[in-house]
């Protein structure tokens, strides 16, 4: 992982799979390319092969489980996924929440196979607890926030600013703010706030301009880390 950090999530939209999916995430490597920023995308398990052979930016699962190899039909685990083709993954999104004991299984798997993981929290208190797991990042969103449109840069700055406090705790993880995160300008906040980068999702799924949108978050995000 590389500051800033600019991760996005494809979730599950009609742009998430298929060409649409493989031509969105060639947009985004070329703006990453350009701009010698890192972009994670997180995409759906059943593209991770087929987007993360088309291009060089790291690629993420959306999710794993922390289930060991065997019968356990329909588990996603880190062995999955690292032989698809993923980087690493997300884990315990408030879309996709999993026990503390399946998380640090997972976790402790993901290590052994070199992949990264980001695990997603919602509230400041819990970054210290799930920091001391050693993810390579913690990801605070608001759970109210997600797809709201309504950043938590401008809607709960306090949120970014005790999760930054609580990070400088744990050693060697980054923090990454999301939720409701739409503008450049929401970008440039979380970042000057002191976080390590952002978490999207609708704001370039659903943009009619991915690109554009992409692009504004990476110049604002340069922004705001060359201000600090």
């Amino acid at each position: 992982m590389r500051v800033p950090i600019i991760l996005i999530n494809f979730k599950a939209y009609e742009t998430s799979y298929g060409r649409k999916a493989v031509q969105l995430a060639k947009m985004i490597e070329k703006v990453s390319i350009d701009t010698s920023t890192e972009i994670i995308i997180a995409v759906p398990s059943t593209m991770i092969t087929r987007i993360s052979e088309q291009v060089s930016i790291p690629v993420y699962a959306q999710h794993v489980d922390g289930l060991p190899e065997g019968p356990h039909t329909g588990a996603i685990t880190p062995e999955l996924i690292k032989d698809a083709g993923a980087r690493g993954s997300l884990l315990n999104h408030s879309e996709r929440r999993v026990r503390l004991d399946e998380m640090d299984d997972a976790l402790r798997r993901m290590k052994k196979l070199g992949l990264e993981s980001v695990i997603c929290v919602d509230r400041y208190e819990l970054v210290v607890p799930i920091g001391m797991l050693k993810p390579t990042a913690v990801l605070i969103e608001p759970p109210e926030l997600i797809g709201s449109g309504v950043s938590v840069s401008k809607a709960r700055p306090e949120v970014i600013t005790n999760a930054v406090q609580e990070i400088r705790k744990v050693d060697n993880v980054y923090l990454i703010a999301g939720a409701g995160i739409t503008l450049g300008e929401d970008v440039y906040v979380a970042i000057k706030l002191g976080s390590d980068g952002v978490g999207v999702a609708s704001a370039v799924m659903k943009a009619k301009d991915p690109q554009k949108v992409v692009e504004d978050f990476v110049r604002n995000a340069q922004r705001a880390l060359d201000e600090r």
